[in-house]
């Protein structure tokens, strides 16, 4: 026994060392509708619930939480060394706000079967810009407000359209003039850039790479083209009305994949950046 001992005892002490040094870094809230960025030690294969997540060469990653996600999630984590980490997650649950819009004229409440078609066209070119995406780290770094204002619209809420629910909105509005300036979020390609959609009107997508996105919609005009790549702070598109819009504003949004996630999960609030403008 005493030769067998001190061999369990090793042994017990190395599997300790392990899971001390399995760790993963979140960057995020853990809620319904978040963004989060992570980084894991480089060659980490990391799965959320078992569906895997692309990492890069720095063991860096993104993932998000859908605006009705479960409240339970699990992250598991395989390290180099064949060590395998589950990490349970708790998203806190949120509450989202109703919206009352009326006024919509009857034509955009029931639009006409061709006016049909062509949304649904402008939605399968949406959807197709979504699935390729480079292996930028630009999804990582701090992102900016691209336009900054009266937050007219906010993520999750449910509008009802002149008394009819609609679907739930899964963008930011911040209110503007039309022709003011939008800039770039983050550094990215141009993946979709589209004068007129029926419903965005002007439209555009910044692909931030590994899954992680930017749309603008009902811009006026753009100063971009697809595949044209960007630095974060560039002039990217003006502010406009255009397609399904009540009046001029932004509608930002952000994907992870085809998941649409709240744009104010990752930049600071609008009332902390609008205070540091007037303080300087």
């Amino acid at each position: 026994m005493s030769k067998i001992i001190p061999i369990v005892i090793a042994s017990l002490v190395s599997s300790l060392s392990l899971q001390v040094n399995a760790q993963v870094e979140l960057n995020g809230e853990l809620k319904q509708g978040s963004l989060i960025r992570a980084k894991v030690k480089p060659g980490t294969q990391v799965y959320l619930n078992d569906a895997a997540i692309d990492v890069n060469s720095e063991g860096q990653f993104a993932f998000g939480f859908a605006r009705e996600a479960q409240l339970k999630q699990l992250l598991k984590l395989v390290y180099p060394d064949g060590l395998t980490e589950l990490k349970p997650l708790t998203l806190a649950k949120r509450q989202y706000k109703i919206q009352n819009v009326n006024g919509i004229s009857k034509k955009i409440m029931k639009p006409d079967p061709k006016a049909q078609n062509r949304a649904a066209q402008d939605s399968k070119q949406v959807k197709a810009a979504r699935t390729q995406f480079t292996k930028s780290n630009a999804f990582n770094q701090t992102f900016i407000w691209p336009l900054t204002g009266r937050i007219s619209g906010v993520y999750g809420s449910q509008r009802v359209y002149n008394g009819k629910p609609g679907t739930p909105h899964y963008g930011v509005d911040v209110a503007a003039k039309t022709g003011t300036v939008v800039v770039a979020p983050a550094d990215g390609v141009i993946s979709l850039a589209v004068d007129d959609m029926f419903y965005s009107g002007g439209t555009m997508i910044i692909d931030h790479g590994f899954g992680v996105s930017s749309s603008f919609l009902h811009l006026s005009k753009l100063y971009v083209k697809e595949g044209q790549e960007i630095k974060q702070g560039d002039k990217v598109a003006e502010v406009g009305a255009t397609g399904r819009a009540t009046g001029p504003h932004l509608d930002w949004r952000v994907n992870w994949y085809q998941m649409r996630l709240d744009p104010t999960s990752i930049v600071p609030s609008m009332k902390s950046v609008l205070e540091n403008q007037t303080a300087h």
